[in-house]
């Protein structure tokens, strides 16, 4: 069956963008000390030297577009379980009030593509189709990498230091050296089979012995900050030509396990994108995200809007009916998000059919205070146009968010990922390749019925990040808000919201509330070692059909704008921290 492509949606994106544009440009986008709304920025990401990169990048006058690109280099070197330069990225990003008062909404897509090669059947082995684990380690997983690409469209329309500039803090990093971190070290021992499946990956990360460096010792990766050193200079056509391209064809292509049939072609013509931002406005608050192909916007704020008839703010964040209500908007959200979200550019995915008040004041109906869904499915929103199946959903696992806001109110929120940790486990020029495209559906089609998000050669696979940004009724920004965790991240950053918006709780305070996770059917996860295992009897009273502990693996990030001044917060689960300039 072919699936058509989004041609409404396609027009009201922006033209794409090369990666090889010469970066070096400096916009003038800075606005002078006495009309600074704050004293000074705040940079929160998931480790406290990426968070520092930033805020150096904002002292020497970079503003929230240099200084999260410096924190997503800066993540390469110190969290490469999770994010990097070898996977891919979404940006929302508010250019701060301009004369008019109000800044510019963009939101960019570095998301990873499929080879050209790539069919429907892709992972298929035989006459059987390979399992998720089975999928990820080696070529086949890879996608083009995107970050690059979208660094450079960032910066040359919104950055303001020099390009070479933001590289400094990951090359010193890398270069001089970083001190392992207990989640970095456990990380590579459950996670030996991906992260020491290449010579490279043994010699950086493990001893002698076969055991991963200890936490607490200095590792030092030569060939990253070398690589770093030449993308400084060069711009992004050192990543996307050249030895860095050939290399990335021949380690995907040679792989031991799962050989791809990348091309330099590939590599080349990869683009960032301009996508419309997705916005919607929640008790007059007017908040946006990214849109497809990721499916984080539409399930975040699908998800709000089925509860705005609800009083969340009136039962409060102790309520187990509000934690219930929470849980049921979830089912009906993710269940649209599995049936229809994909690449636009595949797929007509019907956004503004999910986010129609009449369409949501229909689903919301389904919804009681007293009684759970004996049964949810996906709804029939205004702008399908063809039958889709449901697809095999990924565990994704390795991600990073990291929010800014500087001085002069400039917002970014960016969302980076290899997929899982350690992404396939591949290496080049000391940094790991993606295995993005697991989340794709690596089964093409349900009883005949195509799947949405199978397969395609050049197809971006749909996510869940949901980088957001949030304003106040008075139309300036207030949260700048997402988090890392796979298909969990809406429910973070649902979680987050109700309680900055409905509870009026500071953004610390909110990322540290326990999380409820209901991905469709009849399946509620409850945080494990939290008082939310109080609300196991009460959800089973409530009819919710199987209620399950869930380990504590979330990792969220936030700045907030509170009483005038910036607020940064980290997710007290992780090893994440807030910076100030």
């Amino acid at each position: 069956m072919v699936l058509f492509r989004n041609t409404a949606l396609a027009a009201l994106a922006l033209a794409s963008v090369t990666p090889l544009a010469a970066p070096f440009a400096t916009p003038a986008l800075a606005k002078s000390a006495a009309t600074a709304p704050f004293d000074s920025g705040m940079v929160s990401a998931a480790d406290p030297r990426a968070a520092e990169a930033g805020a150096e990048i904002l002292r020497q006058g970079g503003n929230a577009t240099d200084a999260a690109l410096a924190v997503l280099l800066a993540l390469t070197v110190v969290e490469p379980q999770s994010s990097g330069i070898g996977g891919g990225g979404f940006l929302v990003l508010d250019t701060g009030p301009g004369k008019a008062g109000r800044g510019q909404l963009i939101t960019l897509d570095g998301r990873e593509t499929a080879p050209k090669a790539a069919t429907p059947d892709w992972f298929k082995a035989g006459d059987k189709y390979l399992s998720y684990m089975e999928a990820i380690p080696g070529g086949k997983s890879v996608g083009v990498p995107g970050n690059l690409a979208l660094m450079a469209e960032a910066h040359r329309r919104h950055g303001k230091l020099k390009w070479r500039e933001l590289f400094q803090p990951a090359i010193r990093l890398a270069r001089d050296g970083f001190v392992v971190s207990p989640r970095l070290n456990q990380f590579l021992d459950r996670f030996k089979v991906l992260a020491a499946s290449t010579e490279q990956g043994r010699a950086l990360y493990y001893q002698a012995d076969g055991s991963p460096v200890a936490a607490g010792t200095t590792l030092k990766n030569p060939a990253l900050a070398a690589f770093l050193e030449r993308l400084s200079r060069e711009g992004p056509k050192a990543f996307y030509r050249g030895q860095n391209a050939a290399e990335i064809v021949r380690t995907v292509n040679t792989a031991p396990r799962n050989p791809s049939a990348m091309t330099l072609a590939d590599i080349k013509g990869y683009r960032a994108k301009s996508r419309p931002p997705v916005c919607v406005t929640y008790r007059q608050h007017r908040m946006c995200g990214m849109g497809p192909p990721s499916s984080g916007a539409t399930t975040v704020l699908g998800t709000l809007k089925l509860l705005e008839r609800f009083d969340l703010k009136a039962m409060g964040k102790d309520s187990p009916t509000a934690w219930h209500l929470i849980a049921e908007a979830q089912r009906l959200a993710y269940a649209d998000r599995e049936r229809y979200l994909a690449d636009p550019d595949f797929v007509d995915v019907p956004v503004a059919g999910l986010l129609a008040p009449e369409y949501i004041a229909a689903r919301s109906q389904l919804i009681a205070t007293d009684r759970a869904m004996p049964s949810v499915a996906a709804g029939n929103p205004a702008g399908v146009k063809v039958a889709l199946a449901d697809g095999a959903g990924p565990t994704e696992r390795g991600t990073s968010h990291f929010a800014v806001i500087d001085r002069n109110g400039m917002a970014a929120s960016l969302t980076s990922t290899i997929e899982g940790p350690f992404g396939s486990g591949l290496m080049v020029n000391g940094y790991f390749l993606n295995n993005e495209l697991t989340d794709l559906s690596i089964l093409p089609e349900r009883d005949g019925v195509a799947v949405a998000n199978r397969v395609e050669g050049g197809k971006r696979p749909r996510s869940s990040m949901a980088p957001t940004i949030v304003y106040g009724p008075d139309g300036k920004v207030k949260l700048a808000v997402g988090a890392a965790g796979g298909v969990t991240i809406p429910a973070q950053v649902l979680k987050a919201i109700i309680a900055v918006v409905d509870w009026e709780l500071p953004a610390d305070q909110a990322l540290a509330l326990p999380v409820i996770y209901a991905p469709g059917g009849n399946t509620v996860f409850v945080e494990r070692g939290t008082e939310h295992e109080k609300l196991i009897p009460v959800l089973q009273g409530l009819g919710h059909g199987e209620v399950r502990l869930r380990d504590r693996s979330f990792k969220g990030n936030a700045v907030q704008v509170l009483d005038g001044k910036l607020l940064g917060a980290a997710d007290p689960r992780s090893e994440g921290e807030a910076a100030r300039q």
